[in-house]
């Protein structure tokens, strides 16, 4: 019993001396682990490309910005009226070349030929068939051979112009072909409005241009526009007309282009043109009291700027959105 109880003092006893003893000796260990150093952990470097790679690595650049449309400046002598002009105008369509040749090579030649033979004819009669000379008239009524000549001649002379007459003219109301663009040309009292139906169907309103205003563009008066007609070049056009008040025309003469504008109506044909160009023309229909004061200035553009300048009008170009794509900002890299 005695022996149990000092065991049992001398355990409660080492006890005390090992908590005291913790006691006194943490707060040292700890302060030592507080003041010890830690290491920083490794990071790991960022991965570079080797030098070859870095070369080879293309270098991307944004897309510059399309320039903004400008009128083009027209050239002398080319798509309009000319100084003592006595015949038609150049022409810058296949069918105005078309029909260009055919009054040049075939018209003129038969006219004066006709002409010289009539004026001939009279002279000759005058000459050898006056009173002076033949006192006493012919009685002759009738001439077989002469009557059948001047019957079989005309004929051929008819049938010789009839010919490519109708060729030109089936050429030019040809159909227009699959994928054309199409341009709808309204005539008003008085001025003209352009509508897009392919390109998202905005209109264009074109009025004459002041004297002062044309001048100071290099073009002649009475004949610029504050507005034109922009169309593609070397692509077909299905041209559409139509009047919203009166009878109206519209009529290119270096194009071989004259439909009428009927209210109520549409007529078309196909404008080919054959190259970039300012081209000028006036409403050729009596519609009033400014009817003379209604100018078409028809602007052929290469394709591309065709489109671009459809966007800047806010159309659309082969159902693609009218805003040009502007290119992104790049990310900003991210910081460890």
């Amino acid at each position: 019993m005695i022996f149990a109880d000092t065991a049992r003092m001398m355990g409660t006893a080492i006890r005390t001396l090992i908590l005291a003893a913790a006691l006194l000796i943490a707060p040292q260990a700890m302060a030592a682990v507080a003041a010890a150093p830690v290491a920083a952990a490794p990071v790991a470097a960022p991965a570079q490309l080797p030098l070859a790679d870095t070369a080879a690595a293309p270098v991307v650049t944004p897309p510059a910005a399309a320039e903004a449309y400008v009128p083009m400046k027209p050239t002398d002598g080319k798509g309009q009226p000319v100084a003592a002009g006595i015949g038609f105008q150049d022409q810058y369509s296949p069918t105005g070349q078309e029909a260009l040749a055919m009054h040049n090579y075939l018209l003129m030649p038969v006219i004066t030929v006709i002409t010289f033979f009539v004026l001939g004819l009279i002279f000759w009669v005058i000459v050898f068939f006056r009173k002076s000379v033949n006192p006493v008239a012919s009685k002759t009524s009738h001439n077989t051979a002469i009557e059948i000549a001047w019957t079989l001649i005309p004929v051929i002379i008819l049938v010789v112009i009839a010919v490519p007459s109708m060729s030109l003219l089936a050429h030019q109301y040809k159909p227009a072909p699959k994928g054309t663009i199409t341009v709808k040309a309204t005539g008003y009292q008085w001025y003209w409005g352009y509508t897009y139906p392919d390109n998202g169907g905005f209109e264009v309103i074109s009025n004459i241009l002041p004297d002062v205003e044309a001048l100071a563009r290099g073009e002649q008066p009475q004949l610029a526009a504050d507005k034109r007609m922009v169309v593609p070049a070397g692509v077909p056009i299905r041209l559409q007309t139509t009047g919203s008040d009166v009878i109206h025309a519209f009529a290119v003469p270096s194009l071989w282009f004259k439909l009428d504008a009927v209210p109520g109506r549409i007529n078309e044909k196909v404008l080919f043109i054959n190259e970039p160009g300012v081209y000028y023309g006036q409403c050729s229909e009596l519609c009033g009291a400014r009817h003379g004061y209604m100018p078409i200035v028809v602007e052929a553009l290469p394709k591309a700027k065709f489109e671009a300048w459809v966007k800047e009008q806010g159309g659309t170009v082969g159902g693609t959105a009218a805003t040009p794509s502007v290119a992104a900002a790049p990310a900003p890299a991210k910081t460890v």
